[in-house]
């Protein structure tokens, strides 16, 4: 007889193997799925994983899309991991990330054409301030009213979307751009751009901001009290309770801390890789952010590394469909295997498998 024992306590050592056996398993299943499509499995894997840091015709472009693409990936899944840390449950990053570009972009738009050095600065606060302030709406409902924060805001996402919809076509259309949808385009704006600090490295404030957020979320969780806190409640709500931590305290901090993270990610790629507000400026980071922060374990180095293989399978993924002809849906069936394995295999952490008859007491 075949049966699941739960453990006495989490295994640390199969909670560290299971991000690697999961993209291993994800690798095989991709692999089927590619056969299954036609495709030589072999040579679709390598498209996604190898040629775009190593083909010597893809890399020179690919290795700076790599950081382009991690940046705002690291920045929401950092802030993420702290409410996922303490059981608070916001799954509407990508929202947040809608309403920080908006806010952002909206605030450099309203003095256009100002060249002030403060612009953008400006516009990182708007930014984040509207992320803060999206992801506040789940946050008070659940403080005050008892409300569920993945439903709220997961709902907000949609609502988000037809806001960014609206704007693209009316408030911060561009009146020079002959009546098509989207915002001027800040790239070309100097005070309100956000360009490569490096030329040919992909590294922008974005990138910056989201390597600061690592060290910052690590000293956070390790060496401050707030962390401690994030960490008990997370483990045992009551002992946390009984320690003085303030439950609703915790909520609108680690609500309004992921927020802003991620309306900052969203101002820091509409006025660098994106380039303007637009219908379709949602590009699903939100979304993917979660991924990254459990394939990372919620531990900001894991998820620094997890953010830069998520990015790979981004590129690599473009790079698949335009060679091999792969259809864009495989490619988000793909990465989405990655999660479903993840957790999957995180049961190991948890349970041991015991063969026998179970022991009477």
């Amino acid at each position: 007889m075949i049966r699941l024992e739960k453990r006495p306590a989490p295994s640390r050592f199969w909670a560290g193997l299971t991000p690697v056996l999961a993209v291993l398993a994800t690798m095989a299943a991709g692999a089927v799925l590619f056969a299954a499509l036609g495709k030589d499995p072999v040579e679709a894997i390598r498209t996604i994983f190898w040629d775009p840091l190593f083909h010597e015709s893809f890399a020179a472009y690919s290795r700076p899309q790599l950081m382009v693409k991690a940046g705002p990936l690291i920045l929401i899944a950092i802030g993420l991991s702290l409410g996922f840390r303490a059981g608070i449950w916001n799954i509407g990053a990508e929202g947040q990330y809608i309403m920080g570009a908006i806010c952002g972009a909206g605030a450099g738009l309203a003095l256009y054409p100002s060249e002030s050095f403060l612009l953008f600065p400006l516009m990182v606060a708007a930014g984040a301030l509207g992320g803060w302030g999206w992801a506040m709406i789940p946050a008070v409902l659940k403080t005050r009213f008892g409300t569920n924060e993945i439903l709220v805001s997961l709902m907000l996402v949609y609502v988000a979307e037809n806001i960014l919809a609206s704007v693209s076509s009316g408030l911060l259309r561009n009146p020079e751009g002959m009546g098509f949808p989207g915002s001027r385009n800040l790239q070309q704006w100097a005070a309100a751009a956000n360009p490569e600090l490096i030329a040919n490295t992909g590294m922008h404030w974005g990138v910056v901001t989201a390597f600061v957020a690592v060290i910052f979320a690590y000293v956070l969780l390790n060496r401050h009290m707030l962390g401690f806190q994030i960490r008990l409640t997370g483990q045992s709500p009551r002992a946390a309770r009984f320690a003085g931590v303030d439950p609703a305290r915790l909520i609108l901090i680690c609500l309004g801390l992921s927020g802003a993270l991620a309306g900052a990610a969203g101002l820091f790629e509409v006025a660098g890789p994106a380039g303007q507000i637009s219908i379709d400026f949602g590009s699903g980071y939100g979304f993917t952010a979660i991924i990254v922060a459990f394939l990372g374990r919620l531990h900001p180095v894991g998820i620094l590394l997890a953010g830069l293989l998520m990015a790979l399978t981004y590129i690599g993924g473009e790079l698949a469909q335009l060679m091999l002809g792969l259809p864009s849906a495989a490619i988000q069936l793909f990465q989405g295997m990655l999660l479903f394995f993840l957790l999957a295999m995180d049961m190991s952490a948890n349970y041991r498998v015991r063969i026998g008859k179970p022991e009477v007491a």
